[in-house]
């Protein structure tokens, strides 16, 4: 389960603002308008929007329930999402974290599914729910500890009849993916990606689960939740948005109460307030449905109404928003933690209804776009800090504006804070180009060309309507509203709210004195009982559906194949949706070739053109609704040109001259190496890169490998610019390949290429590539590295045998059988049964390239003190697959259901043949997968675990605080070594 803000910043970062289109009036329309049915058939009503380009239906049944559907058939798929209006804010205030603890709870079931006995199941809860009632009123630690008992031994009394995750069983043989939910503060959102086929089991199952609340298995999955506040305590950056959140709205919610909670209320949960939270907002007339996808309009209402109309309607909940008093002054926090440093500004806003919140979404962009904003070109390209961003967050009640930046080697945060104050006051007095507005508006709708190309997006859009209860015409009535903000608007909201009004939050590197974790009870673990099924299980899982045929990709039919100038191949799909391209040039070296090639890369974005500036580049570039990137990874570089394909040609010219042309910069290579050098000291504070990168890399291929294969400070300084500018030049006098995706027929993109695409006639073969050797792992042993957490992370590796495309069937089913998701034996058993973790994972992980060795990847992120259950219980499993015919019949179902509805497509179908290409395969080895699956017995499943799991030596990766970690523990496992930063960044 995850919180809503994580989504949202991501969604930030893609620079997916689903800003919307529009209609000022609804139509009514019914759905025997276009359709023939007989006069007994309920007549569905429903609402379109004019000029709408989801051409969606709005419904609502008679219980008050909101439908959205709209169609986009690209895959036999749908995209499904439950909204409720009701999140952390609707949190009562003396038990914080109740919403987010109920979306958890939605995923148990209910009085049918889920249970092999619910009248005694029933009888043991009750009891459960009266002892917390009372456990969250006593003070004394004796008391509070027997009383603990008690409910962890009825806990096990009631865990004999609970069937656990048997609806996450149930949607995984259906195929759903990404099933999953999310809480943030005024929403909690039910989501999974279906089959077109699995429509009536989905609302089966769906309308069950989320007309009732049981409580089921309540104190196990209390402590996944621990762990997911532990893991929060763990994250500097959430706690420097909470900082924010309290400075801004200190009387709201949003400030005053965190969407996980409190440590204090987490300890003292009351299931009877979790039970008057669903009854008042898990009602109809308070939610809504979301769909897009492959779905017929008519029958899809009527098995929602059929499934769902059973909901009983409600009063609506009502909501009276706390009044901020205007903040008259910075307000200052100071925030320490492990990560580096950073500055984080914030500026409280109106809600989503004021035009004023419109205006900040345009003043997010006119600061940072990610080509031509105002911090993008003043701050970024210019490297006066080491980065820098904004975003806005925008809610019902109110919103608000967040500009961060990081500081670079010897610079203040107060110094990063004037630079991003400037800026601001640069959008107050309106000194930024009259065409950046205009462009801004073509970029979001490209943006949202290619948002609307995602069933995810589509359906989304639909949410944030619901969420923000506005009408569907209103919400895409915002897109016109949007392309009429003017400069002058511009400036006179920006002079209205930006002042001396703002908190400031900065993070320092330290330990953070106010440090504090949620504390581990005891916990008895509880039964798995993965053969047992509800009855309501059976009948779900024998409900009948139409049979759907894979379609797989055939590189030789699906893909054009011509020649350019030099004899330079070119790879063709043609978009037949919109008018947008994705064109790549991929040249088969990288760092591993020349480590100078991937310090050019990087050096291209901060030079220009013997016509242009850095800064006019990227301002010509975005004037026409494109955008270059060039990457360098270990053994390709990838040069891509992307945007509006009426433009391509100018696009074309402008990167083609960036190519030809690169003009030094000193300064700007004084600076990229300065600023490297920080990044690099930076990243010895990151707990994720030291577990995840550095230290994988150095048990796969030791204290030399393609991680610390980067140029030395020493190296650095000696580079010059024109040695860099002359890489950049060699880019396209090197062998490569062109991929094209776009709506142009392969002749005529042919032209346009041999035109301007800019080469010498004979193209030199790629330097040889220095690869690294991936050492044996021939005895376990433990490797450990100090970081001051809350928690403690763990990874298992095993090196195993090369890349087989023969056995590439067994391992993606041995995969869904043992870590498929959450009704799979790792979730299971590590985090259902034994609450041992929020986050538990096993992959047999396959390699991206042929002659490379595949890895078994175990994971457990889990308080410290209770390491070694959670290391034993990981290994248990390794050792000892468990057997449930179930599992099994589920994991081939899900296997063979995803696949058959899932479709390559568009550039996906490019992507994919490079990914073959690199494996030496020549054909789609998801066919391989599906043909082979009715063959594969739980059986061959097991044999592959004991013959190439079961007992391998493993490498052990720990991270964790040394005054935490248990170290008598860790030495059952082998001989531990203690890694240092200077021995896994290598300087």
């Amino acid at each position: 389960m995850t919180t809503r803000k994580g989504l949202s910043l991501f969604l930030v970062a893609l620079g997916l603002t689903f800003t919307q289109c529009k209609n000022e009036t609804y139509q009514t329309q019914s759905a025997t308008d276009t359709a023939a049915v007989a006069t007994t058939e309920k007549e569905y009503k429903y609402e379109t929007a004019p000029n709408d380009p989801l051409n969606a239906r709005i419904y609502t049944l008679d219980n008050g329930l909101k439908v959205y559907l709209t169609q986009y058939k690209d895959a036999p798929r749908i995209q499904t999402y439950i909204a409720v209006r009701a999140g952390s804010k609707n949190d009562p205030a003396d038990a914080t974290g109740l919403a987010h603890y109920l979306e958890h709870m939605a995923f148990k079931g209910s009085s049918k599914l889920g249970t092999i006995n619910w009248e005694k199941e029933q009888a043991e809860l009750a009891k459960i729910e009266a002892l917390y009632e009372q456990y969250r009123t006593q003070k004394d630690p004796a008391i509070r500890k027997k009383t603990y008992h008690q409910i962890d031994s009825i806990s096990g009394v009631a865990a004999k009849y609970a069937v656990p995750n048997e609806y996450d069983k149930l949607v995984a043989a259906m195929g759903m993916k990404n099933s999953n939910a999310s809480t943030w503060v005024e929403q909690t959102i039910y989501y999974g990606d279906i089959p077109s086929n699995q429509l009536e089991k989905w609302a089966i199952l769906e309308s069950e689960r989320l007309g009732v609340m049981i409580p089921r298995l309540f104190h196990t999955e209390l402590e996944a939740v621990y762990e997911e506040k532990n893991r929060s305590l763990d994250s500097d950056d959430n706690k420097v948005f909470e900082a924010a959140f309290a400075a801004l709205y200190p009387t709201h919610q949003y400030g005053t109460q965190t969407t996980i909670g409190t440590v204090e209320h987490l300890k003292n949960p009351s299931i009877t307030e979790i039970k008057k939270y669903f009854d008042k907002y898990y009602v109809p007339n308070n939610m809504a449905i979301a769909m897009s996808g492959d779905l017929d309009f008519e029958e899809t209402i009527k098995t929602i109404d059929k499934h769902f109309s059973r909901w009983k309607k409600a009063p609506e909940p009502a909501y009276t928003a706390p009044q901020e008093k205007p903040i008259t002054a910075p307000i200052v926090k100071e925030v320490i933690g492990p990560d580096a440093e950073s500055v984080l500004l914030a500026y409280r806003f109106p809600g989503i209804k004021s035009k004023d919140a419109l205006v900040l979404r345009m003043i997010n962009q006119i600061l940072s776009n990610g080509q031509a904003g105002l911090i993008d070109l003043n701050i970024n390209q210019k490297q006066a800090a080491l980065g820098a961003g904004s975003f806005a967050e925008i809610y019902n009640d109110y919103s608000a504006h967040f500009l961060t930046g990081n500081p670079r080697q010897g610079q203040t945060l107060d110094q990063v804070k004037n630079l991003l104050l400037q800026q601001i006051e640069l959008v107050k007095k309106g000194q930024f180009d009259d065409w950046l507005i205009p462009a801004i508006v073509n970029k979001n709708k490209i943006s949202q060309m290619k948002a609307y190309e995602s069933n995810a997006a589509r359906a989304t859009a639909f949410v944030d309507a619901f969420i923000a209860r506005q009408d569907w015409a209103d919400y895409l009535k915002q897109d016109k509203d949007f392309e009429k903000i003017t400069k002058q608007d511009v400036m006179d909201v920006a002079n209205r709210y930006y002042g001396n009004n703002y908190a400031i939050i900065y993070k320092r590197t330290g330990q953070d004195p106010t440090s504090q974790k949620v504390e581990k009870p005891a916990i008895t673990p509880v039964p798995a009982n993965r053969e047992a099924q509800s009855d309501y299980y059976k009948l779900v899982a024998a409900t009948p559906v139409s049979d759907l045929k894979p379609a797989f990709v055939d590189y030789e039919k699906d893909i054009q194949q011509g020649k350019l100038k030099s004899d330079i191949p070119v790879y063709f799909t043609q978009n037949k949706e919109n008018g947008l391209f994705n064109l790549y040039y991929i040249l088969d070296m990288g760092t591993n070739n020349d480590l100078k090639m991937g310090l050019a890369v990087n050096y291209l974005q901060y030079l220009g053109t013997d016509k242009y500036t850095a800064e006019e580049l990227q301002k010509e570039f975005f004037k026409i609704g494109c955008s270059f990137d060039v990457s360098s990874g270990q053994d390709q570089i990838y040069v891509s040109l992307s945007g509006l394909d009426e433009n391509l040609e100018k696009g074309l010219a402008l990167f083609e001259s960036l190519l030809q042309n690169p003009k030094a910069d000193k300064q700007a290579l004084d600076d990229m190496v300065a600023g490297i050098l920080k990044d690099r000291k930076d990243a010895k504070l990151n707990k994720n890169i030291i577990h995840s990168v550095a230290m994988v890399n150095y048990a796969k291929y030791g204290p030399k490998n393609p991680f610390t294969n980067i140029l030395s400070e020493q190296e650095l300084k000696k580079v010059k610019p024109a040695e860099l500018t002359a890489l950049i030049k060699s880019i396209p006098t090197y062998q490569h390949r062109v991929l094209y995706y776009g709506p142009r027929q392969l002749p005529a993109i042919t032209a346009t290429l041999n035109e301007g695409h800019i080469v010498p006639v004979a193209l030199k073969p790629v330097p040889a590539e220095k690869a690294f050797k991936e050492q044996d792992i021939s005895k376990s042993q433990v490797y450990w590295t100090n970081y001051d957490m809350v928690q403690a992370e763990l990874m298992f590796l095993t090196k195993s045998f090369n890349y087989d495309p023969k056995l590439v069937p067994t391992v993606r089913l041995y995969n869904e059988y043992f870590d498929g998701g959450m009704g799979a034996i790792v979730f299971q058993e590590l985090r259902e049964s034994r609450a041992l973790a929020y986050s538990a994972s096993s992959r047999f992980s396959s390699a991206s390239k042929k002659d490379r060795a595949n890895y078994i990847m175990s994971y457990i992120g889990t308080q410290s003190d209770k390491l070694p259950e959670a290391m034993a219980g990981m290994q248990e499993l390794l050792t000892d697959l468990p057997v449930a015919e179930t599992n099994f019949t589920n994991a081939k179902a899900s296997v063979r259901n995803s696949i058959a509805t899932e479709r390559i497509n568009k550039v996906g179908i490019l992507m994919n043949y490079e990914q073959a290409r690199k494996l030496g395969i020549n054909h789609d080895i998801r066919r391989d997968i599906y043909e082979s699956l009715d063959a594969l017995t739980l059986d061959q499943i097991k044999a592959f675990q004991q013959q190439f799991v079961k007992g391998q030596p493993q490498t052990i990766l720990v991270i964790g605080s040394k005054d935490k970690l248990n170290f008598k523990e860790l030495e059952k496992y082998g001989k531990v070594k203690q890694l240092t930063l200077k021995e896994l960044f290598g300087y």
